[in-house]
């Protein structure tokens, strides 16, 4: 069965993004990027809410095309457009770039797109990962850590009154001071 991997950049402080939704803080460099690709290659779908797959979709589609990209964009271009997509949403009225979407999580649907062949999920957004969670669909947690406090903005985790144990899989410092936790739940 493949597994749901909830995927995400945060800040040291627990944000994703900051107030008015600023990305600029992370700090990808080429290291980090050619890791990513490696790992998101391998996947065999990324699941994700509406705001992080239009925050994608306005980017990733042409970003090969701009001269001035490094080969690691160039390549996650690559990647991005021929991933199957799904975006769970109940007001996106289409989507491009082999995106399918679901207006709502069925359990038994998730289970059936698990049990099909192919790479694990890659989920992203934590409006919709708060959602999986809560369902019991999360498998894993790769959580990338930016060497900055931003002080406020939307957190990674909302608050829960679930605990949920976790297991350390894997810890790697990138040479930008990013630190990966990868945990699987128990």
């Amino acid at each position: 069965m493949r597994k749901i991997v909830y995927w995400m950049g945060m800040s040291l402080d627990g944000f994703i993004e900051g107030p008015q939704r600023e990305i600029g803080w992370h700090r990808v460099d080429d290291e980090l990027h050619r890791h990513m690709n490696e790992q998101l290659a391998g996947m065999g779908a990324l699941l994700s809410g509406r705001v992080t797959h239009e925050l994608m979709a306005g980017f990733w589609p042409t970003a090969d095309a701009d001269p001035a990209s490094s080969g690691t964009v160039r390549e996650f271009a690559g990647i991005w457009r021929d991933m199957p997509k799904v975006v769970y949403s109940r007001t996106l009225e289409r989507a491009d770039w082999n995106t399918t979407i679901k207006r709502d999580v069925v359990v038994a649907e998730i289970r059936a797109l698990q049990d099909e062949a192919g790479g694990d999920l890659a989920l992203g957004g934590a409006d919709l990962a708060a959602t999986f969670r809560r369902l019991g669909l999360i498998d894993e947690y790769r959580v990338y850590v930016h060497p900055v406090l931003i002080g406020r903005g939307k957190p990674m985790f909302g608050p829960t009154d679930a605990t949920t144990d976790l297991r350390l899989v894997e810890t790697r410092a990138f040479g930008n001071g990013v630190v990966l936790l990868h945990y699987r739940v128990e």
